[in-house]
Order: structure tokens, then C-alpha cells, then sequence
């Protein structure tokens, strides 16, 4: 009996495992870098939710050519859409992308794999691999376009429920991981993948308010990174595989027990996160699109580098924004400077491209997200949507033996 145990025991590990040899083309970690083939991968990103919801491939192919014009290496976008059955007849009219479709209550979603559904997502990832760029694709967010809380009102009911429910509940977990296992095994083997995020923004509370079981130190989301990261691994031996997460800390002593970022009230535990055998680096979000202290942010990025370090992964500062021209101006240049400095790729929030010609540039797709005179959609609040002018351009230039000589402007 004993040795039938310990026999399951090794399978299990074996699951878990990485491989010794990697298919050519795809990222690793050696310590605290990426490589690809064998060489270091220093990258600046970009961010673009919105490009799967492009409609032309004439359109994804114009944002491709200008993310590689900029020097962008990784873009990080969505791997879920989804919508509910009130929303099936607009979808169809208005040409939204849509990948799982919530018919109703108790019932699982149904897969969309049609020219207007997970074909867009192929389309997108190709187009990537073709202007040398790799997608950080990651599953559900936690609210909007499908967010894990339609997973809780579908599976779990509307009735005194709480959003860190999705992170303990069978049933969720279940469809969580048929979905993951769907999109996992359509692109496993491709080298256009840059790695696998498990969520976007994972925290105990969302649009629905936090549950007693999801505090500082119940580890409710260190279960679930651990229990998905090793599910994924599962399927696909070779991508790497990271939570997304925003980076909040728990630390339970000194100056900064107060606060939110620091204080475990998230969910998260960056430090205990990053030791995970199958989370191969970590992620982080400056808290805040409207965030604008220099200082502040500055010992946030060297936070997460310390952190980094002590567990010898790779870290990405993969959100990043403020509001207002002159608080880009003053406040990027130093935090871009700080994280380059510290080895840590970087993503900023978002890329802008012009040009995009889908019913003559102008078209909603979803809550506010729209074209506008050509122009994807953009959440920078204080900016003139009126004005292609005023939108925010995105253009970097990169190489790749020095991080220091990364630039990046917004005008």
C-alpha cells in the first residue's frame, strides 16, 4: 500500500514537472531572466484587451505592423469573451466577439468557435507570431466581458453569495478549468504564446463584496494559483505559466500594515505567491490608473524587485498608467528608469493605434469601449475622445543587449 502511494505520488509530481527540453521558439526563466532559444529576452510590452474584439483582419493586421514600428515584443491580451443569452441577439447584430455564451441559470456555458467567437482569438495570436511579437494571454478577469462573476451568478446563484466564492466552489472550478483546458490545447504548441496567465486581477472582492473565508491569511488565493498553476502545467509542459495578479503584498509587521497594498485585505501574498513551483515569474500593477505619485510608485517597482529576486524569477510591472499628459511626461520617465534598472520588463497600459478602418473607424463595441475616428478604444478618462489628435499615441524603441536603452514616449 505504502509503495502504490508513494508510486501515485511521483505520477503526480511527474504531472507537475517541466521538462528538461524546450520546442524552439518558446520563453523560459534561467534565474531572474527570460530567455528565448537560449538567449536573454529583455522586452518592453504592450497591453490591448481590445484587440480581439477587432472584426477585420485588415484592422489586426495595421495594430500588428504598428506595435512592431513601436518595438513591442509581448503584447498581453484577453484569452475569454462572454456574454449572456439578453445579449446573444446585439452580439450577432453588432458583430461582437464572443467566446463562451451563459444561456441560463444552472447551466454551463457553450463554446463559440465561429468566425465571430475563439477564430478571432486564432487570428490574433497568428498575426502575432508573423511581426515576431509573443501574447501574454490571460483567462477570465474579474468582472467585465465575461468576468469570473457570471461563473458565480450561472453555477452558484445571486443569493448571499460573495465573489471569492469562484476560488473555493466545485462547480466553478470545474468550468473554469474546461475552459482553460479549451484554450490551453488549442495553442500549446505554438511558439506565439509567451505564457499563460490564470486570471486578470485575481482579488477576494470584485463587483460582489468579499466573503469571511477570504482575509489576510486564509491563503484562499495561494490555494487557488496553486491548484490552477499545476492544472495548467498539466496540460501544457512548455509555456510558462504566471497568476496575473496585481502584486499586493502581506506583510504583518513595520510602516505599512495600514495599508490596502500591503496589508493581505487583497488576497494576495506576493512573497508567498512567487515560491509556487509552477508559477514561473511574477506580475505586478501600479494600484491605479490615476495614480500619480513618483516617490510612491518607485518603491513599488523596487518592492516587487526585492521579492523577485528572493525567489530568483523574472518579474513583469504589467499595467501601468496615470492620468493627464504632464503627469506622463514627469512620473513615466522615472518609473520606466527605476524598472529597467531592476532587470523588470515592463507593459504599459495601453497601446493606442490609429487607423483602424472597421465601419469607417467609428464603432461601440461594449460598455464605453469604442473606436473613434479611427482609433481604438482608450480608458484614459481626461482625454478628448472627440479628437484623434488628443488620443494617446504609444511608440517605444527597444534593444535588446541593454534595458536601459529602452524608451518610451506618449504624446
Amino acid at each position: 500500500m505504502r509503495l502504490s502511494l508513494a508510486f501515485a505520488a511521483l505520477l503526480a509530481s511527474l504531472c507537475v514537472a517541466k521538462p528538461l527540453s524546450t520546442p524552439k521558439g518558446f520563453a523560459t526563466t534561467k534565474g531572474s531572466q527570460f530567455e528565448v532559444d537560449g538567449k536573454p529576452f529583455y522586452f518592453v510590452g504592450a497591453n490591448s484587451y481590445w484587440l480581439p474584439l477587432l472584426s477585420t483582419d485588415a484592422d489586426v493586421e495595421s495594430t500588428f505592423k504598428q506595435m512592431q514600428a513601436a518595438g513591442a515584443k509581448v503584447l498581453r491580451t484577453w484569452g475569454h469573451e462572454a456574454i449572456t443569452a439578453d445579449e446573444l441577439a446585439g452580439a450577432k447584430q453588432s458583430g461582437l466577439t464572443y467566446y463562451q455564451l451563459w444561456d441560463k441559470a444552472g447551466s454551463d456555458w457553450t463554446l463559440n468557435e465561429g468566425p465571430q467567437g475563439l477564430q478571432r482569438l486564432d487570428n490574433v495570436i497568428e498575426t502575432a507570431g508573423k511581426y515576431g511579437i509573443k501574447s501574454l494571454t490571460y483567462f477570465p478577469y474579474r468582472s467585465g466581458y465575461g468576468g469570473l462573476e457570471l461563473y458565480i451568478d450561472y453555477l452558484v446563484g445571486t443569493t448571499n453569495v460573495t465573489h471569492d466564492v469562484f476560488f473555493t466552489n466545485p462547480k466553478t472550478i470545474a468550468s473554469y478549468q474546461r475552459y482553460v483546458k479549451t484554450i490551453v490545447e488549442r495553442y500549446k504548441n505554438s511558439p506565439n504564446i509567451f505564457a499563460w496567465e490564470l486570471m486578470n486581477e485575481a482579488r477576494c472582492l470584485g463587483d460582489l463584496p468579499a466573503g469571511p473565508n477570504c482575509v489576510p491569511g486564509s491563503n484562499t488565493l495561494y490555494n487557488w494559483y496553486k491548484e490552477q498553476s499545476n492544472f495548467v502545467r498539466s496540460l501544457d509542459p512548455y509555456h510558462l505559466i504566471t497568476t496575473g495578479g496585481e502584486g499586493h503584498f502581506y506583510w504583518k509587521t513595520g510602516d505599512l500594515t495600514s495599508d490596502y497594498n500591503f496589508n493581505g485585505q487583497a488576497g494576495e501574498d506576493f512573497d508567498l505567491d512567487m515560491t509556487l513551483p509552477n508559477i514561473d515569474f511574477g506580475t505586478y500593477d501600479h494600484p491605479g490608473t490615476g495614480f500619480s505619485i513618483e516617490a510612491w510608485g518607485n518603491e513599488w517597482i523596487t518592492y516587487h524587485s526585492e521579492a523577485a529576486k528572493k525567489a530568483n524569477k523574472p518579474v513583469i510591472l504589467e499595467e501601468f498608467g496615470v492620468v493627464g499628459l504632464q503627469n506622463k511626461t514627469e512620473i513615466y520617465p522615472s518609473w520606466i528608469k527605476t524598472a529597467l534598472s531592476q532587470n523588470q520588463a515592463i507593459m504599459p497600459w495601453q497601446f493606442g493605434a490609429l487607423g483602424l478602418t472597421e465601419n469607417n473607424g467609428n464603432k461601440i463595441f461594449k460598455y464605453a469601449d469604442a473606436l473613434i475616428n479611427g482609433a481604438s478604444p482608450n480608458d484614459d478618462s481626461d482625454t478628448d475622445t472627440s479628437n484623434v489628435a488628443a488620443r494617446p499615441s504609444f511608440r517605444m524603441r527597444s534593444r535588446t543587449n541593454l534595458l536601459t536603452e529602452t524608451e518610451i514616449s506618449f504624446a
